[in-house]
């Protein structure tokens, strides 16, 4: 039988969960995203990945977790409060860096960079800039996104959002997609 709660949960996870709820952050990712993303990094080796909302640094630190010690991440993310939180927590792996800022205009900043994973944890990167945030995909890497699911507190019209965004990966020919109706409901998509 699998159990959930046997996750093996990075040391300093705790730590955040718990300053996230002295801030009153209620958006990290669950255990079950988290540990996914733990193991499609670790098939990533001397890798780029790319994280899109990095919120408190929650999933950061999953992700930091599975990564080896050649590859490198940065994180966005707007809220300086949670961004905080993160380098506090994270701040002294020098595999991470950290950009504060909107993530619409660093998606569009970037120049000829590429990245063999990109997690995408808020709206920059999955409902808007979509196209330049694929575009960012080496052939072969990996777009994961998460929150497909619905939830009592989403906005009116939201649903009608997830819908498209689904359909539109489903309808490029560059992306081999799987649709998960777990956890919070993920895409995973490899760039073919």
């Amino acid at each position: 039988m699998i159990r959930t709660k046997d996750f093996k949960i990075p040391a300093v996870a705790e730590s955040i969960r718990k300053a996230t709820k002295e801030v009153g952050f209620e958006m990290s990712c669950d255990n079950e995203t988290a540990t996914l993303l733990r193991t499609l990094v670790s098939s990533k080796r001397n890798s780029r990945f790319l994280e899109l909302g990095t919120g408190a640094g929650l999933s950061t630190s999953w992700i930091l977790d599975g990564m080896d010690e050649n590859s490198t991440l940065l994180t966005v993310e707007l809220d300086e409060t949670l961004h905080e939180i993160a380098r506090k927590h994270l701040g002294n792996d020098n595999r991470v860096e950290f950009i504060t800022g909107d993530g619409e205009t660093f998606i569009k900043s970037i120049e000829n960079q590429k990245f063999d994973f990109i997690f995408a944890d808020t709206w920059p990167g999955k409902f808007f800039v979509l196209d330049e945030t694929l575009g960012l995909l080496n052939t072969g890497g990996l777009y994961i996104i998460d929150d497909l699911l619905p939830e009592p507190n989403w906005p009116e019209g939201h649903g009608e959002k997830v819908e498209d965004l689904i359909l539109y990966l489903d309808s490029r020919n560059d992306l081999s997609i799987t649709k998960l109706n777990w956890s919070t409901g993920l895409v995973i998509a490899t760039k073919i």
